[in-house]
């Protein structure tokens, strides 16, 4: 792993890749549904599933695409080349992650699966302190004052 000058790993050191800790969150949440059934209140599941899925997917994809036209790479494990400031990351500092959490949400209402639900506070401390923290501090080391520029002009999530 390269060294930045400041004797920093030169990428952000998350505790695991973030589409990781989602799949393993809807996998522990599809075993408790397995073995412990809770009921879902309410219907119309699949449409209000489906609809955070498809904005899920649109945020996502937003995201993939800004990190592409850049020329960044999107893992965790590389080094970033460039601050992304521009598209959807001029509303909003994370839409892949943001875009992760609605597809995760849209799963656990369209198969009806509280525990998936009930994981999401559990996984979004993961992500905010495993995996944002540490690439917060890893762009700020990056990027200087360009990124606390950024950071204080563009919500972390919403």
């Amino acid at each position: 792993m390269a060294m930045d000058p400041a004797g920093q790993t030169d990428t952000a050191g998350v505790i695991a890749r973030p589409p990781l800790l989602f799949l393993a969150a809807l996998l522990i949440g599809f075993v408790l549904d397995r073995l412990l059934r809770l009921p879902f209140p309410g219907a119309g599941a699949w449409i209000i599933g489906g609809s955070l899925i498809l904005i899920g997917f649109a945020l996502f994809a937003a995201g993939i695409r800004n990190f592409s036209r850049a020329t960044t790479p999107v893992p965790t494990n590389e080094p970033t080349r460039v601050l992304v400031t521009t598209g959807i990351h001029g509303w909003t500092r994370n839409p892949i992650y943001l875009g992760m959490f609605l597809i995760y949400g849209g799963i656990g209402v369209a198969a009806q699966n509280i525990w998936i639900l009930v994981l999401t506070l559990p996984l979004a401390i993961l992500i905010r302190y495993g995996v944002v923290a540490r690439e917060e501090a890893y762009l700020e080391r990056r990027f200087g004052d360009a990124y606390l520029d950024y950071r204080q002009s563009v919500r972390r999530w919403l």
